[in-house]
């Protein structure tokens, strides 16, 4: 690729917090400067009124390949991401054949390589078939994988967690834990609150996360373990966490957009308002935000779920749990969180970028000679969240027809653009 330039933006990351240009050469951060000249062989793109940043990594997304291509592909999905200004991105295991051992996780490696558009780097199951009852070969699968996780599911017996947790460990990898107990779901599917008393709809109770979490917490504890907690919803998950991080900075935790701006008050008789977890109470929505203030929770991941139109459109009970979130993440933050004084920008940034990249050892950052991964919002002009756009399969979104700012204009991944508006 030809030199390109990005010109008057702000930069924010990595301690940047400025308006200066970025110049990209040979596919990486060639420099970083003020009023940097271009020659005629340069490509230019001005950024102002724009925010730049290193591009977005998200550690929870569901690419559904290999399995559930009717729901999302791997060049679908990345696409989707590259629209929103992600670079990389970590895939769940929950597919068939599920990436349990060396000759299943190449299938997908197979599929990546082929299809995506920007980074991804794929999670192992912490056991075969996801299915709780045995512990994968780690110490052969952890040198290309994410990490370790049995999403979607909750690992139920904890001698199993346990032995999960000594092998991560002695080989330093991260456990991303779906925490749920199912002796407490009682068929729920939103949550256990006013709305599902008024409507008569099953709840799940806030016990069947938090309980989890703190059984598993425990055990990360004794036995050293990286341990991240995907997509808290309750506050009393963020007390438990918060906790624990007194105590050891291996422990980590993720919320998504959804849980920080909905609540069960905002549940509409919608499959797009179906997920799991559940949207929460108004109360929790608060915990979760004092959560980022705080620094307890470090991670916002999209946890992008897409179904086909017909899974999403058999409302709050029969509809399948999962929304999309890539192509609204961004924007949807950056409009109820930083436009309201919540947090500033460069927290936004260390949510869904640094802070990622630290914990999850994904490398890359806004700096002179790193891979040239950069992402362009602006933030001057709203727009209407409208899903006829999005480039995933996936449309349910509850953010539907919400005016937002924060646009991405420009995605690039190792120096070449792979989105521009």
């Amino acid at each position: 690729m030809k030199k390109f330039l990005i010109k008057n933006g702000t930069l924010v990351g990595n301690g940047y917090h400025c308006k200066s240009d970025i110049l990209i050469e040979n596919n990486r951060i060639a420099a970083i400067a003020e009023n940097i000249d271009c020659d005629t062989d340069t490509e230019t793109f001005d950024a102002t009124d724009c925010i730049v940043t290193y591009g977005l990594a998200d550690v929870h997304v569901h690419l559904r390949e290999p399995g559930f291509s009717a729901k999302e592909t791997i060049e679908t999905g990345t696409k989707a991401a590259a629209h929103g200004g992600f670079t990389t991105v970590c895939s769940m295991p929950n597919l068939i054949p599920a990436p349990d051992a060396i000759e299943t996780l190449a299938q997908e490696e197979k599929l990546i390589e082929k299809q995506a558009v920007i980074e991804v780097l794929p999670f192992a199951t912490i056991s075969k078939e996801r299915k709780g009852h045995c512990v994968v070969e780690i110490e052969t699968l952890h040198t290309r994988v994410a990490g370790f996780s049995d999403d979607g599911n909750g690992i139920q017996n904890a001698e199993i967690m346990q032995k999960a947790m000594q092998k991560v460990a002695a080989v330093d990898s991260i456990i991303a834990a779906h925490c749920e107990e199912n002796s407490l779901l009682n068929n729920g599917y939103i949550h256990k609150g006013e709305y599902a008393e008024k409507h008569h709809h099953r709840g799940i109770c806030s016990e069947s996360e938090y309980l989890q979490i703190e059984r598993d917490i425990e055990m990360a504890l004794e036995q050293n373990c990286r341990y991240h907690v995907c997509h808290i919803s309750t506050a009393e998950s963020v007390d438990i966490i918060r906790k624990t991080k007194n105590i050891s900075n291996k422990i980590s935790c993720e919320t998504a957009p959804h849980y920080l701006t909905l609540c069960d008050d905002d549940l509409q008789e919608d499959g797009r308002f179906k997920m799991n977890p559940p949207l929460r109470s108004k109360n929790d929505k608060k915990a979760l935000i004092e959560g980022i203030k705080d620094g307890t929770i470090e991670v916002i991941a999209t946890d992008h779920a897409p179904h086909t139109q017909q899974e999403k459109s058999l409302g709050l009970k029969g509809s399948a749990m999962g929304i999309v979130g890539l192509e609204t993440a961004f924007a949807v933050c950056y409009t109820k969180l930083v436009r309201t004084g919540i947090i500033d920008i460069k927290k936004l940034i260390e949510l869904m970028c640094d802070n990622p990249r630290r914990i999850f050892r994904l490398g890359g950052s806004l700096q002179v000679g790193q891979r040239a991964d950069i992402a362009v919002f602006d933030i001057k002009n709203p727009y209407l969240v409208d899903s006829k756009t999005f480039l995933s399969k996936g449309k349910a979104t509850p953010f539907e027809n919400w005016e937002v700012y924060g646009k991405c204009l420009l995605t690039i991944y190792n120096g070449k653009v792979v989105w521009k508006e």
